[in-house]
């Protein structure tokens, strides 16, 4: 008779047993579920704030680029006064001006400033065989305006490297990489100035 109950009780709960082990189951997978589309949200989240940091400070450079190639033609022809048979000079520092505004995205823009800052150091050679246009009142305030927008392009350009850095460093490395893959973050180029394009040519007076 006992042994008729115990069989009897057995056979009632072994159901719920099974039945109680498949629930703790599927909590489980719940709940790994849930962490991991917190986790990839989360990534997800910072990746977006890291490229809209990134695509801020560009916006940032971008500003003083634009504001010195506004002071180039004045630059140009101020130069032209005293030194009109430079031509070639002021071909390359045309050229490389219309380079940079004409570059249709940041890489294109910064590859083209390049050439520009090359092209500016000659004109500012050319100037220095020039001791009218040095003394030039016009001269002495653009060489000062755009020595100023120079310093800030290289400030812009050093916080701009440094987001562009912790951007990078996220979308290589893991997690983050997984996740830039799946959405598509593209790296970005830092901008590297040359060694001697850190400073406008100074004109001695």
């Amino acid at each position: 008779m006992f042994s008729i109950k115990v069989r009897a009780i057995s056979e009632v709960l072994i159901p719920v047993s099974k039945e109680s082990s498949m629930e703790i189951v599927l909590i489980v997978l719940l709940v790994v579920i849930v962490v991991l589309v917190i986790a990839v949200i989360a990534l997800y989240n910072n990746l977006i704030q890291l490229r809209n940091r990134a695509d801020n400070a560009w916006a940032q450079v971008d500003v003083q680029l634009q504001r010195r190639l506004d002071l180039i033609p004045n630059l140009v022809e101020t130069v032209k006064g005293y030194a009109g048979h430079e031509n070639d000079t002021f071909r390359q520092v045309t050229q490389a001006r219309s380079a940079v505004a004409d570059a249709g995205s940041p890489l294109a823009r910064m590859q083209a400033d390049s050439m520009l800052t090359n092209a500016l150091k000659s004109l500012f050679a050319v100037a220095e065989a020039y001791p009218d246009l040095k003394a030039n009142a016009n001269f002495q305030q653009l060489q000062t305006e755009l020595a100023a927008t120079e310093d800030k392009i290289s400030y812009m350009r050093q916080s701009y490297n440094d987001v562009v850095m912790l951007y990078n460093n996220a979308i290589q490395t893991f997690p983050g990489m997984l996740v830039a893959g799946l959405f598509r973050f593209d790296k970005r180029e830092s901008f590297d100035a040359q060694a001697s394009a850190e400073e406008v040519p100074k004109v001695s007076f």
